[in-house]
């Protein structure tokens, strides 16, 4: 029996979710997800055209019980960083078994980790990236390194398209940021992945021994990037003794300091 709490149900989290809760092993999901299913949400998702409107965790609720009558699904339709509801969402991690952070913004991330190293919860990241050429999946324990260690670590080793991220809100616009950039094929590749990641993680618990810390899949062939579609490549990342995000310091007197200290830490990971 397990407890699984996750953040963000859209085109990358929801097939997760769906994946790893057919296995009779989770008996608890809490969900936490702001957004309302808008139209241009449909390309990519499971959900159909005629729940569009409706909050994406209610809808990620039902389609749950539709699979599984007998899953505890719990919601928290806010966001995983509004001040207001820390209350809630921290005593939901206090006692979920392991994390899903299906979130597609750094401070989220970021947020998501904070949470997870507080209570000591493993948990699993994917990330689809720039047009859906690669994806990553990311492992972490407790006592190993966090996201900003592989974050950054990754920014040193591998070479990418930094390119901005898209703007959802106004897709095919006149303006290429408004360009959707990955497939659902290639986001449901790398969500398998993650998926099957999730579940050796489960099957570890308490204490999982990880092999590697972060898989790379190549989905396309890139002129200067990468050479070869469909290439996995592993890494071991330790964590960094130098990280602005958990290695001991003073912990900052209010939320003011750690707003500040985060914006810190992300532009440091920027400028690599």
């Amino acid at each position: 029996m397990a407890h699984l709490f996750q953040v963000g149900v859209g085109s990358g989290g929801m097939p997760v979710l769906d994946m790893v809760c057919r296995d009779p092993r989770i008996t608890t999901v809490t969900l936490v997800e702001p957004d309302v299913y808008k139209p241009h949400n449909v390309e990519r998702h499971l959900f159909p055209l005629g729940a569009v409107g409706q909050p994406k965790a209610e809808l990620a609720r039902q389609w749950l019980r539709d699979r599984r009558g007998d899953l505890d699904v719990r919601v928290l339709g806010c966001d995983l960083t509004d001040p207001a509801r820390q209350a809630e969402v921290r005593q939901a991690v206090a006692s979920a078994d392991l994390g899903i952070c299906g979130a597609d913004n750094e401070k989220a991330k970021y947020h998501f980790d904070a949470l997870m190293r507080e209570h000591g919860k493993p948990w699993t990241l994917g990330e689809v990236l720039s047009g859906g050429i690669c994806g990553f999946v990311h492992c972490f324990v407790p006592g190993g390194p966090c996201y900003g260690c592989v974050a950054s670590f990754l920014q040193r080793s591998v070479a990418v398209d930094n390119s901005p991220p898209p703007d959802y809100s106004a897709p095919g616009g006149p303006v290429w940021e408004t360009t959707i950039p990955a497939s659902m094929a290639s986001i449901h590749a790398i969500a398998s992945l993650h998926a099957l990641r999730t579940l050796e993680l489960l099957a570890g618990l308490p204490h999982p021994a990880l092999p590697f810390t972060s898989l790379l899949l190549t989905l396309a062939r890139v002129e200067g990037v990468f050479e070869e579609a469909f290439r996995p490549y592993r890494f071991r990342v330790a964590r960094a003794a130098d990280c602005l995000i958990c290695q001991a310091r003073s912990t900052p007197s209010s939320v003011e300091e750690l707003d500040v200290a985060l914006d810190q830490a992300l532009a440091r990971l920027a400028d690599v």
